[in-house]
């Protein structure tokens, strides 16, 4: 396991002269890395788990924590769509902190063994593998070339996945889930992208509305829109993989 601390000082290239009059390379290699707000925070978070720390703080699991990371997440993405520069620097720290807590939760279970520098030695992996169009030799010069590439990058990483289904997390909200499983229906051509209903929908601020009725109307008759749609949506992805099964 790694030290628990990022190391985000620049790298050291060059002559001594590049680096600054009178400072040898050497003088340069043992100079202490100065700290961090980000290296604080990760020793605040070890200081509050920790011995002495804070009783709740060392009492919580990945489980008992996945209350606050939603919430959290929500709040995230409520200060992108209406809040202040403020609110978005707070939110995002909130966010990061929770995942800082769930590394050093790892990092002192011993049948995970991890820490931080893993988690991000983990996701630069990826984030190298799925971009070869920026660090390899393959070109794609339009995001619409990168978004058509992307299900074959992702399938270079994770040889083990047999449908288009997979990876997507099932506890997603159901117009979220929606969104995502009509467009795998649509990478395999059981539905075209056009193929929606002639709604005069031809914007957001036209959707809003729409969709708020249909909400409206459930609510009035006692329905679930919510367990309707996952419902609908279950249905749609047996149809996807009834599709995948069936040769061509």
């Amino acid at each position: 396991m790694t030290n628990p601390l990022f190391s985000s000082a620049p790298a050291t290239t060059g002559t001594g002269a590049e680096a600054g009059a009178g400072t040898s390379a050497s003088a340069l290699e043992t100079e202490p890395r100065r700290e961090t707000p980000l290296d604080l925070l990760i020793a605040t978070v070890a200081r509050l788990r920790g011995p002495g720390g804070c009783p709740w703080d060392a009492d919580q699991t990945h489980a008992s924590l996945v209350r606050h990371l939603v919430e959290e997440s929500h709040e995230l993405i409520e200060a992108i769509e209406g809040g202040s520069r403020d609110d978005l620097l707070e939110e995002l720290g909130d966010v990061l902190y929770q995942v800082l807590f769930h590394a050093d939760l790892a990092a002192h279970t011993a049948e995970e063994n991890f820490d931080i520098q893993d988690v991000a030695a983990r996701l630069t992996e990826k984030m190298v593998g799925r971009h070869p169009h920026v660090f390899g030799d393959v070109t794609l010069d339009t995001a619409a070339e990168v978004s058509a590439a992307w299900d074959g990058f992702k399938a270079v990483e994770k040889p083990g996945r047999t449908s288009v289904l997979d990876g997507i997390p099932a506890g997603m909200p159901a117009l979220a889930l929606a969104d995502k499983v009509l467009g795998r229906a649509e990478k395999i051509g059981l539905l075209e992208a056009d193929s929606g209903f002639p709604l005069p929908i031809e914007s957001e601020a036209d959707l809003g509305p729409l969709l708020l009725a249909i909400v409206s109307t459930a609510r009035s008759q006692g329905l679930d829109a919510e367990r309707a749609l996952r419902a609908a949506v279950r249905d749609l992805q047996s149809e996807i993989r009834s599709a995948e099964t069936t040769p061509a």
